[in-house]
């Protein structure tokens, strides 16, 4: 049995803190413990409750706005390998870029303080992580078991540095108000490649959230129609799984909004009337949604399809 929470339906949930030793919830910019709502038991098998696709699609919505806002920050400084490979900066026995160093540090500290027990996590270095330091803590288990099994974030990690970086810092825009947006990180330069890594860190854990939360969309739709998918899966039919994932109109949707959001959130703003006519962006609004058809959406649809074909296992 795995459980499950069910909290009043009036609640507006804004959010869970999963690195408190005692999970909060944030309810009208107020926290209740948990533990004050009730907890009932479900199977995996059980339907999930009312109303749970729709705070699916509200995380994933909520979650655009971390990837926006995270590419916004690493815009800022240019591409520079020495943030990315070790170019004699770590000692002989530390192999490795920065960012991954730092990833393996800060993975560590999250996995004592539980992070990775929740199903909404997903860690970069998943080997050798140590326990958690509060053994009692507990989340609601909605998932497959098969769900702990699926982690692409090698792929993630791999993309990120080879096109995501690359095609950003040809998006962004160095015009923006003369020279304020400088080239901070010279070729040969690595005293802001620290500041890099910090901000590759951020991009790759909000990429993986999005991508990753793709197990609970397929559990929500395999709930929905159990039927339709059975048959598929039990074929390991990739192809015809796919098809059943794919929502042209919704897809379409995502990329009209994240857009928006790109030029809302990316605007430079200038107290004078052109401002209004010709709005300057730190990168080119394009560039995002164009980022969520070629990678965020394929893999998220991975992360579904394998996700499926161990459903019934």
């Amino acid at each position: 049995m795995e459980a499950m929470l069910k909290l009043s339906p009036h609640l507006d949930i804004k959010s869970i803190c999963y690195l408190s030793p005692k999970p909060m919830i944030s309810v009208h910019q107020n926290f209740l413990p948990l533990t004050r709502s009730r907890v009932i038991m479900y199977s995996s098998s059980s339907p999930t409750p009312p109303g749970y696709l729709d705070n699916v699609r509200n995380s994933l919505i909520r979650q655009e706005d971390t990837i926006i806002f995270s590419l916004l920050e690493r815009v800022q400084y240019s591409y520079d390998s020495v943030a990315c490979d070790n170019d004699g900066l770590f000692p002989d026995d530390l192999d490795g870029s920065i960012a991954e160093y730092m990833a393996v540090q800060k993975e560590t500290l999250y996995a004592k303080l539980g992070r990775y027990k929740s199903e909404e996590e997903n860690p970069f270095f998943p080997r050798h992580l140590p326990r958690s330091i509060l053994p009692h803590q507990q989340y609601p288990k909605i998932l497959h078991r098969c769900a702990d099994s699926i982690n692409i974030n090698h792929k993630i990690w791999n993309i990120y540095f080879k096109e995501i970086v690359p095609e950003l810092i040809k998006a962004r825009n160095n015009d923006e108000s003369g020279s304020s947006i400088p080239e901070l990180v010279k070729a040969g330069n690595n005293y802001e490649c620290g500041s890099i890594a910090v901000c590759d860190i951020l991009c790759l854990q909000a990429l993986s959230k999005r991508i990753h939360y793709g197990k609970f969309v397929a559990e929500a739709k395999f709930q929905d129609d159990p039927s339709e998918y059975e048959a598929a899966i039990k074929a390991k039919d990739r192809k015809l799984l796919l098809e059943l994932l794919t929502y042209e109109t919704v897809e379409a949707t995502v990329k009209k909004r994240v857009e928006l959001k790109a030029k809302t959130f990316g605007q430079v703003v200038k107290i004078d009337e052109d401002n209004v006519a010709n709005p300057t962006y730190k990168i080119k609004p394009s560039f995002i949604p164009k980022l969520f058809e070629d990678i965020v959406m394929p893999f998220t649809k991975e992360v579904q399809v394998e996700y499926l074909l161990r459903r019934l296992d």
